[in-house]
């Protein structure tokens, strides 16, 4: 039941819908009014708001787990990297959660109960595994924040300079903890613990957003300066920015604190133009962002410096995108909710594996533009590359914080067209650690053409064959005497087209004797005429009891390439004088020409060559991509050169 006091400092009404808020802002006056019974009591005046185009707003409304709820309060808190706003809901069940929203990232979490010992926050260390009931978390960031300022109705004390030492814990379902020691002990133990989980802005079903109701004319007030170090005109465009970089001379300036203080000052001989500037706006894959700051940052491999650029865009509902671009090669990039992986060298993101890449130590080298958190000159984190291109996950890590990035690879073209630059974008140059592999898709149709062309080719092999059927022409007995000066001649038969083979056998009686056969096929349509002749001899008897014989009653031959038409088979015979009549059982089989295997290896030889060329090309692109990796494919050889050092670290061109 909502319950509506007055404020004692300016009389609005101020309400409280929840029973357990105990603290409201006064929308009219700003007090910070505690509720002690039926009174309030007036803390003093709580600071206004940092306008930071959040869409959200008191009073807008939305479902988490089937519940509905409101935002009845938030607060802003500040730590050194930024901000971030703390919104209070109530559930219409009457319970409450905190629904965090940070760079476009939103969770939405609840008390819980402790179980067992958290450990202290001087205990705590970024990138430390803890496991809460049966779940693995890690230790995303470790922080002292502090509140300053707020609206509406909170659950407990705050004002600003309020202290917030929290640390937060992500696992790598998108599952969020935090251990809250803004009430611990002196000894900074027994913290509050809050779960819950990372949320898709859409998926809630809010109503009431800003969007839906009239904005103020003018919601983000710009500030122009000179610059501290060198007098260049510099102007903010956003309330929230952290840091500065100025164009001129490279200065690094705290915008957030009144006296423009200059946190640091790039040598003049750093001086980057950037490829897209500050300011600048672009469609990206249908999102209109805004760029707000860029960086130039470096690493350092066998004593040579390697650069690469990174732009922070603002995009729709308040989120953050990063371009990163290194020779000619550009990722989109976003921070993830969750945690990641890793095992024996692979990170494990879902579905998709990514293998380590490179390790190494990233320093910020310069800055230009806005940025919604403190940049330091030279500050350092370290990095792990994972690749499964075309995404690339990068783990970076300080003391205090470990993040997680996921980027896609994007050709120089799209962003061109994103934004429009003039002069044109460079061309990439050599291969990119999670540059999709140009020949892999040519490989791909090749070898799978090459698949269906062989069982294709293999199929009609087989259907040949089958085809290849035999058909008996002619079965017919001839009588064969001595001395016959006249050859006997079959019937007339028929090979029809196709049958260029004919198989014909000689099968004889002769018994303890020998006869010769002289065949000759004749094409009855065109007079031509092939031969062939052979030899039948037949002995057998009994020797010692045992019977014996040797020699062959019959002979095959075959007869090629034989046109289609009419044919006879004509036999002339020798025997010697006196030599009891033969009988000669003549049968003839007509064939179709048989496919030859040895033709369809030879075609298929030739083909493979195809898929082998793109196989080479496609595995000679992945040597250039892990040759700028701490994981090379191929090793140089240990020979030394002139400056005594060996060379593996491949060009990628």
């Amino acid at each position: 039941m909502v319950q509506v006091a007055r404020c004692p400092s300016c009389g609005a009404p101020v309400e409280f819908k929840s029973a357990a808020s105990i603290l409201a802002v006064c929308d009219f006056c700003q007090s910070t009014l505690i509720r002690q019974g039926e009174a309030l009591e007036n803390l003093g005046k709580m600071a206004a708001l940092i306008e930071d185009r959040s869409p959200l707003q008191r009073g807008a409304g939305g479902s988490w787990q089937g519940r509905r709820f409101t935002l009845v309060g938030r607060i802003q808190l500040k730590y050194d990297q930024g901000l971030w706003n703390e919104w209070y809901l109530l559930f219409d069940d009457g319970n409450s959660a905190w629904l965090s929203e940070a760079g476009g990232e939103f969770l939405i979490s609840q008390q819980a109960s402790v179980k067992g010992t958290l450990p202290p926050f001087n205990a705590v260390r970024a990138g430390q595994q803890v496991t809460l009931g049966s779940r693995s978390y890690t230790v995303s960031n470790v922080l002292v924040a502090e509140c300053i300022a707020g609206e509406g109705e909170l659950p407990f004390k705050v004002g600003a300079g309020y202290p917030a030492p929290v640390a937060d814990l992500r696992d790598d379902s998108g599952h969020f903890a935090t251990f809250d020691y803004s009430d611990a002990d002196e000894n900074g133990s027994n913290p509050l613990l809050f779960v819950g989980e990372a949320v898709d802005f859409g998926s809630l079903g809010w109503s009431n957003l800003r969007s839906e109701t009239p904005l103020p004319k003018v919601n983000v007030q710009a500030r122009s300066f000179n610059c501290p170090a060198c007098g260049a005109p510099i102007t903010v465009s956003h309330e929230d920015v952290a840091t500065v970089g100025c164009g001129s001379c490279g200065a690094v300036i705290d915008s957030s604190d009144e006296r423009l203080q200059i946190l640091a000052k790039a040598s003049l001989a750093k001086k980057v133009q950037p490829l897209l500037e500050p300011g600048s706006k672009g469609n990206l894959r249908g999102q209109v962002v805004e760029v707000l700051g860029f960086m130039r940052r470096r690493m350092r491999a066998d004593n040579v410096d390697y650069f690469w650029t990174e732009y922070v865009l603002l995009a729709p509902d308040n989120k953050l995108l990063w371009l990163t671009e290194y020779d000619g090669h550009w990722n989109i990039a976003r921070v993830l909710s969750e945690a990641v992986k890793v095992i024996a060298g692979t990170a494990r993101r879902g579905k998709e594996s990514f293998k380590h890449f490179a390790a190494y130590t990233a320093h910020v080298d310069y800055v230009i533009g806005e940025f919604p958190w403190r940049v330091l000159l030279d500050e350092t984190a370290q990095v792990d590359d994972f690749v499964a291109p075309p995404l690339m996950l990068s783990k970076e890590q300080t003391a205090t914080e470990v993040t997680w990035t996921l980027g896609e690879y994007v050709a120089p073209a799209e962003i061109q067209a994103a934004f429009k630059t003039a002069p044109p974008l460079p061309y990439a140059r050599g291969v990119y650690a999670n540059q999709p592999n140009p020949h892999a898709t040519s490989h791909r149709t090749v070898f799978l053409s090459f698949l269906l062309f062989a069982v294709l080719a293999l199929t009609i092999q087989f259907v040949l064959l089958g085809m290849a059927a035999s058909k008996q022409v002619i079965d017919q007995t001839l009588t064969i005497n001595a001395g016959d000066d006249e050859a006997q001649v079959t019937v007339e038969f028929v090979l029809a087209s196709g049958m260029r083979n004919l198989t014909l056998s000689h099968d004889t009686s002769v018994n303890d004797n020998w006869v010769g056969l002289n065949t000759t096929l004749v094409n009855e349509d065109t007079g031509d005429t092939w031969q062939d002749s052979r030899e039948m001899s037949y002995y057998s008897g009994v020797e010692d009891g045992d019977s014996w014989s040797e020699g062959s009653r019959g002979g095959d031959m075959t007869f090629s390439n034989l046109p289609p038409g009419h044919y006879v088979i004509a036999v002339e015979s020798d025997m010697d004088a006196g030599s009891p009549p033969v009988r000669d059982h003549i049968r003839a089989v007509g064939q179709r020409t048989l496919p030859h295997w040895s033709t369809l290896a030879l075609l298929l030889g030739v083909l493979v060559i195809f898929p082998i060329i793109t196989r080479v090309r496609r595995g000679a692109f992945e040597i250039k991509r892990w040759a700028e990796s701490d994981h090379p494919l191929i090793h140089a050889s240990s020979g030394s050169d002139d400056d005594g050092g060996s060379d593996d670290s491949g060009d990628g061109d």
